[in-house]
């Protein structure tokens, strides 16, 4: 299977070449040429299998220079590894009610459905590397809203031939987010907070990609670039394969039949987790509504609804940080699978470059509206949905989950549709303490690392031991820096 920009599609790559660059040089995206299926008699099989075994089924069929047993050998690394995930399951489905469940995607090693992609990407990088015949050491650049920089340095941590350099926006992110990065462990790795939002961290990273001399400057010294952020295929692969795995899961549950569709709900800013749900529908996985859920900077929602992607509005920080985005790069992806033009790709993102938005064709925002929905939330709404599930559910969810919720339950109310769905749950509740805390009532709040007990006590919960084991440990990375001057950072780490 070959893999083309959504900039230019004239150019061809293997999946190695593409998981190795990452980014286009003319700043695409890569995807494959074509979807492959999943038939009905491929889900039947999958039902008896483990995650592992469901993630080599799926990823083989768009990895063909891949062997079975290569792909065995990481799936293994990346899921079974005993205490890597603290649940059997991997991905442990929860329900509310007989036709809600909810996907629980954060029993990794950082609390954060991050981990499904980011504990294979280092697997299907190295691998890559050897296959193309790449000798230079890499350098993974990755912006993060907050959970996936510590997913990325914990997957790449002492990986040979490899660094990772991590930019976070200062103050954008939860305090246990950002205490997971700057107390980050490994000889290859490095974090710095970057002075402004996450959309400003992103852009300084494409720019970073996009500078040809310094490409050539590092690849003078050995080094190359690439990315760990969802604009690397090998990052949203891996996440295809939970939409499939958990259609069968709740089959093998007798939760569904097989055949009936599925509508999912995802908490999403960079498009990313709701897109890997859209290749696994083109797949074959009896996917109804993609429900798109956002929260106050919900440019999204009104970007499925009229067709206008228009980024000129107020960025807010809210209780959902890692959603706080107002370019959401992996729309791209979406806009060439559904206009099948690179050239319209270029204008769009043109247009979004030159003035902040952009308007897609009516057959473009028909074909986006014929899969998709939207619906988002501000905070009190978000914590108030935290309250009234732990009330009556005993059940704890975080605010971006407490997001899909509520948008899940509005398109509900508003269409009467009763369709089994899924809420794809991304985050611990232990990474947002204060946030949760506040929802569930508490006026005073701990400090540091002892919120974590603080949250234990009030709902009887126990805290991740991920997070539990982060108290105490030493800050290793204080550095802040300008948008303008993430250059000068990579320059520094890779001196």
């Amino acid at each position: 299977m070959q893999y083309v920009s959504t900039r230019d599609a004239s150019l061809r790559y293997s999946a190695s070449q593409a998981i190795v660059q990452g980014l286009s040089r003319e700043g695409g995206l890569f995807l494959p040429e074509t979807i492959p299926a999943l038939r009905e008699s491929d889900l039947r099989e999958m039902v008896s299998m483990s995650y592992q075994q469901r993630a080599v089924k799926v990823m083989k069929l768009f990895l063909d220079e891949f062997s079975e047993e290569e792909l065995a050998g990481f799936a293994g690394k990346a899921y079974a590894v005993p205490g890597k995930f603290d649940d059997p399951a991997v991905t442990p489905i929860h329900s509310t009610h007989p036709k809600t469940h909810i996907l629980e995607l954060w029993h990794g090693p950082t609390c954060a459905f991050k981990d499904m992609a980011l504990q294979m990407l280092p697997y299907l990088l190295t691998a890559s590397l050897r296959k193309t015949g790449e000798k230079k050491t890499v350098c993974i650049l990755v912006a993060t809203s907050g959970d996936t920089g510590k997913a990325a340095l914990e997957g790449f941590r002492d990986v040979e031939h490899t660094k990772i350099l991590v930019f976070y926006p200062k103050d954008g992110v939860s305090d246990i987010q950002q205490l997971q990065m700057v107390t980050q462990e490994g000889s290859n790795v490095g974090v710095s907070a970057v002075v402004g939002n996450f959309d400003d961290a992103q852009t300084g990273v494409k720019r970073i990609f996009s500078d040809e001399a310094l490409r050539a400057e590092l690849a003078a010294r050995g080094y190359f670039l690439s990315s760990a952020n969802s604009i690397n295929w090998g990052r949203v692969l891996p996440q295809i394969v939970y939409y499939a795995a958990s259609y069968v899961q709740l089959v093998a549950e007798g939760k569904l039949a097989m055949g009936e569709k599925l509508n999912v709900c995802v908490p999403t800013g960079n498009f990313g987790n709701i897109l890997a749900g859209f290749y696994a529908k083109q797949m074959g996985v009896p996917i109804g509504r993609l429900i798109c859920a956002s929260n106050a900077n919900n440019v999204l929602t009104d970007f499925i609804r009229t067709g206008v992607y228009d980024r000129n509005r107020p960025f807010y920080n809210t209780v959902s940080p890692s959603m706080d985005i107002l370019i959401s790069s992996n729309l791209e992806r979406l806009l060439y699978l559904l206009s099948g033009s690179d050239g319209e790709v270029r204008g769009y993102m043109k247009s979004l470059n030159e003035t902040g938005k952009y308007t897609v064709s009516d057959r473009v925002r028909e074909a986006v509206q014929e899969h998709f929905v939207c619906g988002f939330c501000d905070d009190s709404r978000t914590e108030n949905t935290i309250g009234k599930v732990f009330a009556q559910e005993h059940y704890l969810i975080d605010t971006h989950t407490a997001v899909a919720y509520t948008v899940l339950m509005d398109y509900r109310a508003a269409t009467g549709d009763d369709t089994t769905s899924l809420v794809v749950s991304t985050a611990s509740p232990f990474k947002f303490c204060s946030s949760v805390l506040t929802a569930l009532g508490e006026k005073s709040l701990r400090a540091g690392t002892e919120i974590l007990g603080q949250l234990t006590e009030k709902t009887g919960a126990a805290a991740p031991r991920p997070l539990a084991s982060l108290a105490g440990k030493p800050v290793r990375f204080d550095g802040v820096s300008e948008k303008e001057n993430m250059v000068g950072v990579v320059r520094e780490m890779l001196r």
